[in-house]
């Protein structure tokens, strides 16, 4: 176990939120925010530049980048930073393209502080947190027809069943990296998974690959 702590990147255009944010995370011990961005854009930028381990995403911004658009963006990055959504927007139209960008984890603004502070941990380590309501959506996605993956995505799975790497999906299909984490992102929200290998063996229990 490391004593790093994880260093958080706040983007969200509200001067007020950012605050609020800093002022619960810095009292978490093991938590430090290296970084803040009132744009999607600056937020970009910022983790590009290293030494983030976890950005705290708004979804809109006043104008420009939106935080799904930057989630993509950041994530398409090697050594990318983990991006956690915090937003005030639950309905699939905002989460569905938030994670299929990339995020780790989605929250909403009213959580408790200390599932904030947790859901930072859980996304440092890698670990997916979804707020209940967002949760509740992906489930009910699931338990209906548009769980069947499409034809692409399939393609996608099978090769990393072949345990092909996503650089090496993207030569093979003529997709950029970032496309392939896309359709990957869009098959774990489908199979209710978050690893790689929880897809191929959920896919297969279903049908969904050949054995």
């Amino acid at each position: 176990m490391t004593d790093t702590p994880v260093r958080l990147l706040l983007a969200d255009d509200h001067p007020v939120v950012r605050a609020g944010l800093r002022a619960v995370l810095e009292t978490e011990p093991g938590i430090v925010v290296v970084a803040e961005a009132a744009t999607a854009e600056a937020a970009v930028e910022r983790a590009a530049q290293g030494g983030i381990d976890v950005v705290l995403m708004d979804l809109q911004f006043g104008k420009g980048m939106n935080g799904a658009e930057a989630t993509a963006r950041i994530t398409a990055r090697p050594q990318a930073p983990r991006v956690l959504i915090v937003t005030t927007y639950d309905s699939d139209a905002d989460t569905l393209p938030a994670i299929e960008a990339g995020a780790t984890g989605y929250l909403l603004k009213d959580a408790p502080p200390e599932d904030l502070a947790t859901a930072v941990r859980t996304a440092a380590a890698g670990r997916t947190t979804l707020a209940p309501a967002v949760a509740d959506r992906l489930m009910n996605r699931l338990r209906t027809p548009a769980t069947a993956l499409t034809r692409r995505e399939t393609e996608v799975l099978a090769l990393v069943a072949e345990g092909l790497s996503n650089q090496a999906i993207g030569h093979r299909l003529h997709l950029t990296e970032g496309t392939v984490k896309s359709h990957l992102a869009r098959v774990y929200a489908k199979l209710g998974v978050d690893s790689r290998t929880a897809a191929v063996a959920t896919a297969t229990e279903l049908g969904l690959l050949r054995r």
